[in-house]
């Protein structure tokens, strides 16, 4: 069984998708995909050039607000939107150098538990792990 696209995840959900939306999800499909706001205005306006970059930040506000893309900040910089939520649980790999970012899937560290005694009295429902270390082609240009 094939998982559904952004696009079609939204479609389901009853999400008018104009000309401008469908380019900016559309920019958003592909696997490893974490892209800057700036990154997905360029992507979007290879489909449709009259794509504003308010366009872009308006859509990726809504679809992170449904909770059909993940707003990622991991290091310095501008933040990157992940449409790989709610149907495959993964964590993330970045390059220190470079700032390249990967998923891992999640049974790579399926049983991380936080003690209750560091919980500090919350309840936990989710959890984010970062790997963080340096890509090949980082490593290959040092």
């Amino acid at each position: 069984m094939s998982e559904t696209t952004l696009l079609e995840r939204l479609r389901e959900r009853g999400w008018r998708v104009t000309p401008q939306r469908r380019a900016v999800a559309v920019a958003l499909e592909g696997d490893h995909v974490h892209l800057t706001a700036d990154e997905v205005h360029r992507r979007a306006r290879e489909v449709r050039p009259e794509v504003s970059l308010a366009t872009v930040y308006n859509t990726l506000n809504e679809m992170v607000a449904m909770g059909e893309i993940a707003e990622v900040r991991y290091a310095p910089g501008p933040s990157r939107y992940d449409p790989n939520v709610g149907h495959t649980p993964h964590h993330h790999l970045l390059c220190k150098v470079c700032g390249a970012l990967f998923d891992v899937d999640a049974h790579a560290v399926a049983d991380l538990q936080l003690p209750v005694a560091d919980r500090h009295g919350f309840t936990v429902d989710a959890v984010e792990v970062t790997f963080r270390g340096t890509c090949p082609d980082c490593l290959a240009a040092a």
